[in-house]
C-alpha cells in the first residue's frame, strides 16, 4: 500500500439479525439502505466500518489474534483513522458514506473472546455505523478517503491518534 493510501481490506454481509457474516469480495450499496443482502437495511446504521488499525490494538490487548470478523462489522478499513469522524463523508470506491457515530462494543464480543469487550471501547474500537449516501459496487482494494466538508473534495487518510470532532459524543 503507498503511503497515505487508505484501502477496502474485507467486506462481510449478514444474512440474518444475529446471523452469519458472509465474507465476500464485492457488494453493492444501495443508497439510503445499505448493502444488498444484508439484514439490517435502512435506517442510521446502514454499514458498519472497522479499522485494522484498531482491531489489532484490541487483540494485542487480549493477548491473542482474533479474526476481524468476529467484530461483525461490514467493512474493514486500512490506513485511515475512524475516531471521532461522526458527521464525516467516507469515500468507498465510487460511494459515499455519512459516518453517524462510534459502534460501541457489545456483550457478544465478550462473548467471543474474553476481554475483548472492553479492548475495543477505547478510542472508537469498535468501528463506525453509516449511512448510504451514493450507492454503486464496493471491492475489497479499493481506495478508501475522507470527502473534505470544505470543498465537497477529497481528502487523504486521517492523522494517526486520537482526533477531536467539535461537539462529537462517544455514543450514538
Amino acid at each position: 500500500m503507498a503511503p497515505g493510501t487508505a484501502r477496502l481490506r474485507r467486506i462481510w454481509i449478514k444474512r440474518a439479525h444475529l446471523g452469519v457474516m458472509d465474507a465476500v469480495t464485492r457488494a453493492t450499496l444501495v443508497e439510503g439502505r445499505g448493502l444488498i443482502g444484508n439484514a439490517d437495511q435502512g435506517g442510521r446504521r446502514q454499514v458498519t466500518i472497522l479499522a485494522v488499525e484498531r482491531w489489532a490494538e484490541a487483540a494485542s490487548a487480549v493477548g491473542r489474534p482474533i479474526d476481524p470478523g468476529v467484530r461483525r462489522a461490514n467493512l474493514l478499513v486500512e490506513g485511515l483513522d475512524l475516531e471521532g469522524s461522526r458527521g464525516r463523508t467516507l469515500v468507498v470506491g465510487a460511494c459515499r458514506l455519512l459516518i453517524g457515530g462510534e459502534t460501541r462494543p457489545c456483550e457478544r464480543m465478550e462473548e467471543a473472546v474474553p476481554g475483548l469487550e472492553q479492548a475495543l471501547d477505547a478510542r472508537w474500537g469498535g468501528g463506525v455505523y453509516a449511512q448510504v449516501l451514493q450507492g454503486g459496487e464496493i471491492r475489497n482494494g479499493d481506495e478508501v478517503r475522507w470527502e473534505d466538508a470544505t470543498t465537497g473534495g477529497v481528502a487523504g487518510p486521517a492523522p494517526s491518534g486520537p482526533s477531536v470532532t467539535p461537539g462529537s459524543t462517544t455514543g450514538p
